[in-house]
């Protein structure tokens, strides 16, 4: 006797009426905005530049992660944000988010060497540069940790009714790390003030993303936990700017959180003792002509009216407060010795 086929239980389709952010549009930015980006950007480079010389002429010890290409997504998320109330939270390639956050540069150069006069007392180096006064918390060396610990400010934010606004910066590698996802649902749950910003620069380490992420499109990665995620050009700091004005508006909304992921590119390798044989110099110049963030930049100010001498004497400018920073942390001494019993405990009353 044949059996009478089990009738089909319809599937209601996943809601798709949840309410989204707006697409972002790349930010109309004064002659006087574009020259600060620009600015910005190229201290980040000629910093990052003068890193690597000292770096190889062993000033530097450990590891350093240098952040020559990726300018345009620290310089134009942080300039939306508010100095005075919101807080930024990174990995360990950080010395970027610093300058984009006006820390100064002698202070960031001092910490590379293990100086003394260093952002965190010559202890930290590259990778753990930490200012409470500018409220940057790190610089964290453990992929992923910097994702638990941002929105463990997000919460401290809305626990505090201040206002703030948490920045939480990962990489693609990072993405796949499981405390990201714990994050995502806790965030959501308590509609967290945070955004989730994933610097996508293609390449965890030495492995192509396409060759370690089911989903590669990262932006997508919060959708489980109702969290909206905007894919951005990293290489365009106009473009990073205007996905911050959106993000921040729908977060500080009270929506919860918010997911960027930045397509940008690196263009040294994962640290510098990476050869980075896993791609080919042809790939990297291709995106150095077609999608530097500073020449675009350069483009921009040149239809705004800026002439080429005053470009250069910007350059001119830069390469000065580099040289001076680099001077500074080679002269400087390292921290006593008993610096190693300081800054261990925190006591509480």
């Amino acid at each position: 006797m044949a059996k009478t086929p089990a009738k089909s239980r319809k599937v209601e389709p996943a809601a798709t009426n949840r309410e989204r952010p707006n697409e972002p549009n790349r930010y109309n930015a004064s002659k006087e905005e574009l020259l600060q980006f620009y600015r910005q950007m190229l201290l980040i480079r000629r910093f990052e530049e003068k890193a690597g010389q000292l770096y190889g002429l062993g000033f530097i010890g450990g590891f350093c992660h240098l952040y020559i290409g990726q300018e345009a997504v620290a310089v134009g998320l942080q300039s939306g944000l508010d100095g005075e109330k919101d807080s930024v939270i990174t990995g360990y390639r950080d010395h970027g988010h610093m300058l984009a956050y006006g820390i100064d540069p002698k202070e960031i150069m001092a910490e590379l060497t293990g100086r003394a006069a260093g952002i965190s007392k010559g202890k930290g180096g590259s990778m753990h540069m930490f200012s409470t006064e500018k409220k940057f918390y790190g610089g964290h060396g453990i992929v992923g940790a910097q994702v638990s610990l941002g929105t463990g400010l997000a919460f401290a934010h809305k626990y505090a009714e201040d206002g703030g606004v948490a920045m939480a910066y990962f990489g693609d590698g990072a993405a796949n790390q499981g405390q990201v996802y714990e994050s995502f649902n806790m965030a959501e749950l308590w509609k967290l003030p945070i955004i989730y910003v994933i610097e996508n620069n293609q390449y965890a380490m030495g492995t192509s993303i396409n060759r370690a992420s089911a989903e590669d499109q990262l932006y997508k990665r919060g959708e489980s936990f109702r969290i909206p995620g905007i894919q951005v050009d990293g290489m365009d700091v106009l473009a990073c700017r205007g996905a911050a004005e959106e993000a921040l508006a729908w977060v500080r909304a009270g929506k919860g959180p918010i997911i960027l992921e930045m397509k940008t590119y690196r263009y040294r390798g994962h640290s510098m003792s990476d050869p980075a044989k896993y791609r080919s110099r042809d790939e990297v110049q291709s995106v150095r002509e077609k999608s530097d963030p500073i020449e675009g930049v350069k483009k921009e100010l040149e239809a705004a009216g800026v002439k080429e001498d005053e470009l250069k004497a910007i350059e001119g400018e830069i390469r000065k407060v580099v040289n001076e920073a680099a001077d500074f942390a080679e002269q400087t001494p390292e921290p006593d010795p008993a610096e190693l019993y300081t800054d261990v405990l925190v006591e509480t009353y």
